[in-house]
């Protein structure tokens, strides 16, 4: 799962959830490699003709798009939102990869989780809602992951309501 619910005590816990990264390092290494060994196959029939130059810069573009276009997702998956719930406070704070970093803070005693299974942008919206506003929580998530967060997080935002 891309994210970790920690319970310090029964009216405290953090949750620190990001992007599913399906591409590691070595992976991504591994595509270059193989594209870039894919493109030379065929300019292996023109080597020492003046075609090989005209098509070397191509082979050399595409490889260098397909790297851009890697490298670019992998730090648009650089999301992470981190929350933490107690008693005094339920406290949201999203990273972006590009742009400013985002906060939200609510009473827990009038925050409200909602699971939208239809009707939202996406199946199963998870919204957090307080404190005059709401937020989508788990954006990156699949929708049976936001499922499962909500699932979780619904009786922990109970206990932080209750004065026992």
């Amino acid at each position: 799962m891309p994210y970790t619910l920690t319970r310090i005590d029964e009216t405290h816990a953090e949750l620190r959830a990001w992007p599913h990264n399906a591409l590691n390092p070595r992976g991504f290494v591994m595509v270059i490699a193989m594209g870039a060994a894919t493109m030379a196959m065929p300019l292996i029939a023109v080597l020492g003709s003046r075609v090989l130059w005209g098509l070397l810069p191509f082979a050399g573009l595409a490889l260098w798009g397909l790297w851009y276009g890697l490298d670019r997702n992998w730090k648009d998956r650089a999301i992470l939102e981190e929350m933490v719930l107690d008693r005094q406070a339920v406290h949201l704070v999203r990273t972006n990869p590009r742009g400013p970093q985002q906060e939200w803070r609510a009473d827990p005693h009038w925050v409200s989780l909602r699971l939208l299974p239809r009707g939202g942008p996406v199946e199963n919206y998870l919204i957090l809602a307080g404190g005059g506003r709401e937020v989508e929580l788990g954006a990156f998530l699949t929708p049976g992951e936001r499922v499962q967060l909500h699932d979780e997080l619904a009786p922990l935002l109970m206990r932080l309501k209750s004065y026992a």
